[in-house]
Order: C-alpha cells, then sequence, then structure tokens
C-alpha cells in the first residue's frame, strides 16, 4: 500500500500504533462499550455531596481533547457528542497491580489527542469546583492517526479557532470536533424539520417520496443536471422540483401532501445558492394562496419559537421579527416604491427600456416573466427585511399558476421574503389542462430563444391534469436559506453539512485507483 505523504507527526503516531499492537492492545476493538450517561447529563444534574451516590458508577466514552502531566496523576479534557468534562487519571487506580504499564507507558506515551477512549469511575467535584470524573477504569477505543488542528483555551475562552473555510468546509468531520458549537447548528436545522413534519403531521398532511431521477426535470425554470439510465438506455435528469409529482397525487385523491426533497439545479454557487438543495414543498386540495400565506406564517412563527424560544431572532445586527401576520406587498407596487417607476402596463421593449435605464444588464433571451424578475430582484429584494410576501406576479412569470380572480394579466403567486432573500414561493395551483399547455409551448419558445432556465413540457402531467385536479394551493420553502435565519448563519455552505466544493488535486489514490477512476 502507497501511503500520502506523512507528516512527522502523523509517523510518529504509526510508530505508536505498532508498539500498542506489539502490547496486544487492539487499537480498533470491535465490543460493544457501556456507555451509560453523556457529559452534558452529568453536568446539569450532578449536585456534589447530595447525589453523589447517583454517580458512583458512570461510564462515558470520547477523544481526548487536551492532557496535563502531573506526574503519577494526570488531568484530561473528554468531549463526547454533547460537550465537554475533565477527567481525573491517577496511576495507582488504574493500574492497581505491580504492572503500571497502562500508565505509565500507555496513559502517558502511547495516547495522543484526538484518541477516543472510554473511562468508568465516579463523579466529584475538584478543589477548583469543577466537576469531574474519577477514573477507575480506562480502555482505548480508537486510535487516532492524524493530528487534530491546535485550539488553544484560557479560562473558558477559545482564542485560537479553526476559521478556515476551506478547511472547515472540506473537512467537516475535522471542523466539528474542533469547533463543538458548530455542531449546535446542525441539531437546530433537525429541530427546525422535526417541529415542520410535526406541524403538518397534526394538520393531517400526508408526508410522501416522490423520484430523484426524472426523465424531465419539471416544476421550477432551472438548468438541470443531466445523467444516462444505463438500464433503459435513455437520458435522465437530477430533479430541480418535485412539484409536478406532488400534484399528480392530489389528482390521484390526496387532500394534502408534502415532501422534504433534494433538489439539484445546475446553476451558481455564492453565499446563498447550493446547487444541491433541501426545500419542503407541500400541496393541499380545496385551498387557495390566502391560506397559504396565513398557514405559512403560523408554520414560521412555530419554527421560530422552537429554536429559539421567541419569534424575535438575531440575524447579524439586525432582530427579525417572525410573529404573525407578515406584510403584503403587490410586486408592481415594490418596484414602483423603489424605482418611482409603474411597470404594470408594459410590454417587452418597453421593460427592456426601464431595466437598462435603472443599469440592469438584459439580453435577447428574456421575456417579460423574467425582465420583470430581474427588475425586482435588482431593486427590491434586497430592501425587505422583515417577513414580507410579495404578491401578485404576471402570468409570464408564472407558468404553473393560477390566474388572479380579479386582476387580468396577473396570477395568485406569492414569495415570502426575509433578511433581503426569497425563502418561499408559493401558488394557487393552475389546474385548466388547457392554460396549462399553452404556458408549458411559451417556455418551448423561450427555450428556442436560448434560455437554458425554461421549462420542458411535461406531457404525462397534461394527462393527469386532463383527469381533472381540484383546486389546490401549493409552496416550496427553502430549507438551507431558514435555517441560515434561524441560525445567524452568513453563508448557505454553513447550514450544510457536506458542501460542494472543487475536488483537492491532486487526489491521494491508492494502487490501481487511478486507472479505475481514468475507466469511469
Amino acid at each position: 500500500m502507497n501511503l500520502p505523504h506523512l507528516s512527522e507527526q502523523e509517523i510518529i503516531r504509526r510508530d505508536k500504533l505498532k508498539e500498542l499492537q506489539q502490547l496486544n492492545i487492539d487499537p480498533y476493538p470491535a465490543p460493544l462499550y457501556p456507555v451509560n450517561t453523556n457529559t452534558a447529563y452529568i453536568k446539569e444534574n450532578y449536585k456534589g455531596d447530595s447525589n453523589k451516590a447517583d454517580f458512583a458508577s458512570v461510564c462515558i466514552a470520547g477523544r481526548i481533547m487536551s492532557m496535563r502531566d502531573m506526574g503519577k496523576a494526570s488531568f484530561a479534557v473528554l468531549q463526547d457528542s454533547v460537550g465537554r468534562i475533565q477527567i481525573y487519571v491517577r496511576r495507582d487506580d488504574v493500574s492497581p497491580g505491580e504492572d503500571k504499564s497502562l500508565y505509565d507507558k500507555i496513559w502517558k506515551h502511547l495516547l495522543d489527542l484526538g484518541d477516543i477512549i472510554g473511562v468508568k469511575g465516579f463523579v466529584f467535584t475538584t478543589k477548583t469546583g469543577e466537576t469531574s470524573i474519577h477514573v477507575q477504569d480506562l480502555t482505548l477505543l480508537t486510535k487516532s492517526l492524524k493530528p487534530l488542528p491546535i485550539v488553544r483555551e484560557k479560562e473558558g475562552e477559545v482564542f485560537d479557532a479553526v476559521t478556515d473555510p476551506e478547511f472547515r468546509y472540506r473537512q467537516r468531520y475535522a471542523d466539528l470536533i474542533v469547533n463543538p458549537q458548530v455542531r449546535d447548528v446542525f441539531v437546530k436545522r433537525t429541530k427546525l424539520i422535526n417541529t415542520m413534519r410535526e406541524f403538518l403531521n397534526h394538520q393531517g398532511a400526508l408526508e410522501v417520496d416522490t423520484p430523484v431521477l426524472q426523465s424531465i426535470p419539471g416544476g421550477a425554470a432551472a438548468r438541470p443536471f443531466k445523467t444516462h439510465h444505463n438500464a433503459l438506455d435513455v437520458p435522465f435528469y437530477l430533479r430541480v422540483a418535485n412539484e409536478l409529482y406532488l400534484k399528480r397525487l392530489i389528482v390521484g385523491g390526496f387532500d394534502w401532501v408534502y415532501e422534504f426533497s433534494r433538489n439539484f439545479r445546475n446553476e451558481g454557487m455564492d453565499r446563498t445558492h447550493n446547487p444541491e438543495f433541501t426545500i419542503l414543498e407541500w400541496y393541499t386540495a380545496y385551498k387557495d394562496y390566502f391560506w397559504m400565506m396565513e398557514t405559512t406564517e403560523q408554520l414560521l412563527e412555530r419554527v421560530a419559537i422552537a429554536v429559539h424560544g421567541t419569534t424575535d431572532v438575531k440575524v447579524g445586527e439586525k432582530t427579525i421579527n417572525f410573529k404573525a401576520p407578515f406584510k403584503r406587498v403587490t410586486i408592481y407596487d415594490a418596484i414602483k416604491e423603489k424605482t418611482g417607476i409603474d411597470i404594470s402596463g408594459m410590454d417587452e421593449s418597453e421593460l427592456i427600456a426601464v431595466a437598462r435605464k435603472l443599469q440592469i444588464h438584459v439580453d435577447d433571451t428574456m421575456g417579460k416573466g423574467k425582465l420583470v424578475d430581474e427588475i425586482f430582484s435588482e431593486t427590491c429584494e434586497a430592501s425587505f427585511i422583515q417577513p414580507t410576501f410579495i404578491i401578485d406576479y404576471p402570468v409570464e412569470m408564472s407558468p404553473l399558476t393560477k390566474k388572479h380572480r380579479s386582476k387580468p394579466g396577473l396570477v395568485e403567486r406569492f414569495e415570502l421574503m426575509i433578511n433581503g432573500k426569497e425563502i418561499a414561493n408559493a401558488y394557487s395551483e393552475l389546474n385548466d389542462p388547457i392554460d396549462q399547455r399553452e404556458r408549458f409551448e411559451e417556455q418551448v419558445k423561450l427555450m428556442e430563444r436560448g434560455d437554458d432556465e425554461a421549462m420542458y413540457i411535461d406531457y404525462d402531467f397534461l394527462r393527469a391534469l386532463e383527469y381533472g385536479m381540484p383546486p389546490t394551493s401549493g409552496i416550496g420553502i427553502g430549507i438551507d436559506r431558514l435555517c441560515m435565519l434561524l441560525t445567524n448563519q452568513p453563508s448557505i455552505q454553513d447550514v450544510l453539512l457536506f458542501p460542494q466544493m472543487r475536488p483537492e488535486v491532486p487526489l491521494q489514490l491508492q494502487d490501481g485507483e487511478e486507472e479505475t477512476m481514468n475507466r469511469q
């Protein structure tokens, strides 16, 4: 086996590994280790003499984060999945007989920071008042061969944190070890998703799964990732949206369906965009976009309280209030307020002129819908900090949306803006199959003009609509962006455990792997 270049520390750790094996110490033992508590529970519940009997026999496991040798005794800090605790290791306790090698040889010389150990003992309070574990039995559970980045602390304050994004995003496993506060972001993300799921389930919604591999990338105006299905010998696409499949289920007779969907759009990457992202979509029969706005307000208010205990959420220097109801503004009124220009009756050529006057880049592939969208994005979007529903879009922007019941040329659609970014997109869904076919055909014309984000025609979806879809309202909520808000993170990469990154070059490959990868 050809190993990659090893640092001096990595070589030393491999030498220690060999020594352990020569001492018949298995550095990667197989048996279950009987953990019966964790660091957080001990720190929260140990009260000293009043309940020390309850903590007379604890067993925990974790990673060694610091060691302080005092001769025949040592202090160390152990980190498990929920926190850190100090342990006290005394030579005569862990090596009670004549053979003192467990302490003198293994603990003091063959174990390193980052190694995972199990300890059994009792909880006590040190002279300095720190809750600690007095170790009576110690077991090596995993030998770490790569040194952790050094994070220096003094009196509980971190002053040398690992902040390099290249390291943190590429080696998230190490980031989680040395920056334990990062773990809290992902705990909150799960709490956010669970709260949404509980809300929807309580309302009677049904969670479903829809295909990730699709023969037509429908449901959104986006550039897809393309692949090939070998067994069928046809091209397939990673889904850009799950909308059209969920609507098929409404046609089939379900009243309310939802899915936490992993979507893929072959587009740019920036602070708020990642090509692979998570979205919650749901569709409810016999409802409209007014009902959807009220339900969305209730949901997000509940999520904010679940994550923070309050509807006031700190985002950077701002405080965003998720208390319902949210403000509502039409897209044309928003543009008029910010630019002083009323574009509501303008055709394509007039919109191009306005865009150029506002120094907004446009090109010949853009139809009316995309022009309005570009003008709004460039002049208005960033100004909506508090939760605001932007409503009543032009029909050209929304090929899957029902025409407005009272405003010709518009559709019943809203986008929820928070902190200057779109968080949700919702409609009164178009259920007229003839109108839907005509809208799809307009999208094809845009595709022929060079718009690579225009929608494909999904003939099977049109067939489903012809069986009859009841009046329906649907929404998509960007989970990653919402998580950014509720965890006060500046970048979408900070709320994704493993964000996309350019592959490392050169790749460290084992014998034969390079040839295999080349064949693929």
